[in-house]
């Protein structure tokens, strides 16, 4: 194993560090079972989400078998893959590949959660609309095979010289479209708070009101756009009855994480918190498993209930 992770590449994690010894290692080779037994002991308020892994930055470059591995090792309970990467899931699959993909999450004890497609709506030239509709269209197809949950969408931003209402009414359009496709096939479409202007929260709350379907919500995305005088409350109550997924990212970072974990405990959330972190300098796996048993102590001492 090599040592060469520079100070920046885990910036402040000697927090997370300190916060595991205090734990007394919660966050080393748990297996699935144990890892359960944490998550779910009884608390004063019971935590009812737990804690998942987004391919996204961090292991962007694993195959299939070293991602379910690695949730196991560090006691990670559900993936999402997003897609481009070198897992290899994606709609171009053959019937048979999809079989035993989903027969070797049967088997591992980790969730395949969704499927983090980049597919968006917010194009003024409606050819391309279609096109990504299309695709979302075969994610959805794929989730159902694999037995995956969730297939994530995007807007990526307002597009200049177009009215605002018109391209809100259009991504909710379009959304609601593939929530008639993905709900029969037991399958939702999270629509990520990603994008300059559309990922502040009243866009989005307004865009899920068009979408007005029950297989339409949104992933928490953990922006800075989010924050309000120091508190996210505004904007997760503006967001609270559409969310199916949550994105956490740095944990030391200025984000009022104690805040938004109570919040979603406040609400009842009993679902996924999926990190997805900045990448590492050093691309050595020990790293980031390292890293990762880090993240997940700090996640335990920051979402636990008080």
């Amino acid at each position: 194993m090599k040592h060469d992770i520079r100070r920046r590449d885990l910036l402040g994690h000697s927090a997370a560090a300190a916060v595991a010894a205090t734990l007394g290692g919660p966050a080393g080779r748990a297996s699935v079972a144990e890892d359960s037994a944490v998550q779910d002991a009884p608390l004063s308020a019971p935590r009812r989400y737990r804690l998942g892994l987004v391919t996204y930055n961090l292991v962007f470059d694993w195959e299939l078998g070293a991602l379910i591995d690695g949730c196991r090792e560090i006691g990670l309970g559900a993936l999402e893959l997003r897609s481009t990467h070198k897992h290899g899931v994606e709609p171009s699959l053959a019937a048979e590949r999809r079989r035993e993909i989903r027969k070797r999450f049967e088997g591992a004890g980790v969730v395949l959660l969704g499927l983090g497609s980049a597919c968006e709506f917010h194009s003024p030239d409606k050819a391309e609309v279609a096109r990504n509709i299309d695709l979302a269209r075969a994610f959805i197809d794929l989730a159902a095979d694999l037995g995956a949950r969730q297939v994530k969408v995007r807007p990526n931003g307002l597009p200049e010289g177009v009215e605002e209402s018109r391209t809100l009414a259009q991504i909710g359009e379009s959304l609601r479209a593939l929530g008639e496709a993905a709900g029969p096939a037991g399958v939702e479409i999270v629509c990520e708070v990603h994008g300059r202007q559309t990922q502040e929260p009243p866009r989005m709350r307004r865009i899920m009101e068009i979408a007005a379907h029950p297989a339409v919500g949104v992933t928490w995305n953990s922006n800075p756009t989010d924050v309000q005088g120091g508190s996210v409350r505004e904007a997760f109550e503006l967001l609270r009855r559409w969310i199916l997924n949550v994105h956490i990212n740095e944990l030391v970072s200025s984000y009022p994480w104690r805040e938004l974990f109570a919040l979603l405990n406040e609400s009842g959330y009993d679902r996924w918190t999926m990190i997805e972190a900045q990448a590492l300098k050093s691309r050595e796996p020990e790293d980031t498993l390292r890293f990762l048993r880090f993240y997940r102590a700090l996640w335990e001492e920051l979402s636990r209930p008080v």
